[in-house]
């Protein structure tokens, strides 16, 4: 039987001829879709429970909370005019104003409060039934005063009935909030009661299409992959974690070699072009160089002679001095044209390229003063030491910051970065970045920024480029361009951290 074939004995669950990434898909969609309505359901439980505590704090608990107060109130003014009518002292008066003033500011706040008919209804008798029983107490209090405290103590009878009926008022309008109140508490029980059963009825459907998935996944994934995995196994037990671990560790080696052979081509790529408009340039030199140097000495020697014996006036003077100075340039284009014909020699030391990069900048310190560049240096520390060869990388950074200066015309910012990086497979590099926010080029110009011969400037050879390309090639690094039109131009250098020089 293939290792794919359905196992014999399990029952087909939600097959309806589907594909098995149908089927998964279809239990995770339902899954899914219980969990969102439970969601919904929790989360429209949670307000209506909010707004139930917000009609017991908002309304229920102050009015409840004003209702004590008032009978507090009016239980702190029970006993003065008895006081005063033993002792006859006016500070009993003065306390028993205070805690009416205090009645009456909190009787007023509550009216505020109330909207129900029976609450209204019972505020409104409280206020009436007061204003009587003040009245009648403040007669008795007169009596008092006036010394007829006989007549006075009989009215007093009268005004302590008063009080109570008041207070017994009081305590029922305060007793029917707080019934409110245990009604909502109770509602709001119910109400997560409820809630704890939609989320258990929600935890055992997630359950068990759980559970589904996971035997969908199990018979028709992983024991695919077991029956591969015994197959290929090196022992043959087919031991799922240990091969599962050992495919992983193989196809990610698989991909990183794929990676490396990837890279090491594009780079044979271009390593082998180069070498071959290398060796093209080679063969020119080698059958051209003696034929124009030799005459171009023959011609300097005669001009010299010339320039020393003949009776020239000053204009046929400068008319040599010119062709002596066009003939010096023919020869350091030759020179130059040799100079990128040969791979270059490298003397190797053991050094950070930092310490080649401060000697470049203060190099070029004059020459950046006259372009009006500004030139800074960001590191926050010095590159790791490789091996280099500080003269022709000096040379490379030279060549690069004077390219960078001579695009931007009338002044700019020269940023130089440094940074050690880890390059995925690659081993440790050190990465010198040089931006300028000059003209920038085209992706044209990019292109044929390192053939040799090409150049951008009037006067330019286009090999400056071409030899700095060669010298970090040698090193067994790396030299990109990246730039955009109007935005500037990026070099990166990259040079691999090593114990031995490139080819050894």
């Amino acid at each position: 039987m293939n290792m794919w074939e359905k196992t014999k004995g399990i029952p087909e669950l939600f097959s309806f001829h589907l594909s098995l990434k149908s089927r998964v898909y279809l239990v995770n969609a339902v899954l899914l879709g219980i969990t969102l309505v439970g969601a919904v359901l929790m989360v429209w439980y949670t307000y209506k429970i909010e707004n139930v505590f917000k009609t017991i704090i908002s309304r229920n608990v102050v009015i409840f909370e004003s209702a004590e107060a008032l009978g507090t109130d009016l239980v702190n003014q029970k006993g003065y005019v008895t006081y005063f009518f033993q002792d006859g002292k006016q500070e009993w008066l003065v306390e028993l104003a205070r805690y009416r003033t205090r009645f009456e500011n909190t009787l007023e706040g509550l009216k505020a409060q109330v909207k129900d008919t029976w609450e209204i209804k019972t505020v409104y008798q409280i206020e009436a039934d007061y204003r009587k029983y003040i009245a009648a107490r403040d007669e008795v209090i007169e009596l008092y005063k006036k010394g007829d405290r006989e007549k006075g103590f009989s009215m007093h009878q009268d005004v302590r009935q008063s009080f109570f009926e008041i207070l017994e008022l009081c305590n029922q309008f305060k007793d029917f909030h707080k019934e409110k109140i245990e009604t909502a508490i109770e509602k709001s029980s119910e109400e997560a009661n409820r809630l704890r059963i939609i989320a258990l009825m929600a935890i055992v459907s997630v359950t068990l299409l759980s559970l589904l998935v996971n035997f969908i996944f199990a018979r028709h994934i992983m024991e695919p992959i077991r029956k591969l995995i015994s197959q290929v196994s090196e022992d043959g037990t087919g031991k799922a974690r240990d091969e599962v671990d050992a495919l992983q560790r193989g196809v990610l080696g698989l991909l990183e070699d794929a990676e490396e052979t990837h890279q090491k081509l594009r780079q044979s790529q271009v390593s082998l072009l180069q070498s071959e408009k290398m060796a093209l340039i080679g063969r020119l030199a080698a059958g051209t160089a003696h034929s124009i140097r030799n005459p171009l000495t023959s011609v300097k020697m005669r001009l010299f002679s010339l320039n020393r014996s003949a009776a020239l006036s000053n204009t046929q003077r400068d008319d040599l001095n010119v062709i002596s100075g066009e003939i010096i340039q023919i020869n350091k284009i030759v020179e130059n044209f040799l100079e990128f014909a040969r791979p270059p020699k490298l003397i190797m030391k053991r050094m950070s390229p930092s310490t080649v990069v401060d000697s470049a900048v203060y190099l070029l310190d004059q020459r950046l003063r006259s372009y009006h560049v500004n030139l800074k240096i960001e590191r926050s520390g010095p590159l790791s030491e490789t091996l280099i060869d500080p003269e022709q990388l000096k040379e490379v950074l030279v060549n690069i910051i004077i390219n960078a200066c001579e695009a931007m015309q009338k002044g700019g910012n020269i940023m130089i970065r440094e940074q050690e990086v880890e390059p995925g497979f690659l081993q440790k590099a050190d990465v010198i970045r040089i931006s300028d926010n000059g003209e920038g080029m085209t992706e044209e110009i990019m292109k044929n920024i390192f053939d040799p011969f090409f150049t951008t400037k009037e006067e330019g050879t286009g090999l400056g480029l071409s030899i700095a390309y060669n010298i970090i090639h040698e090193h067994g690094g790396t030299l990109e361009v990246s730039s955009q039109k109007g935005r500037g131009t990026d070099f990166i250098i990259m040079l691999p951290i090593r114990e031995k020089g490139p080819t050894g």
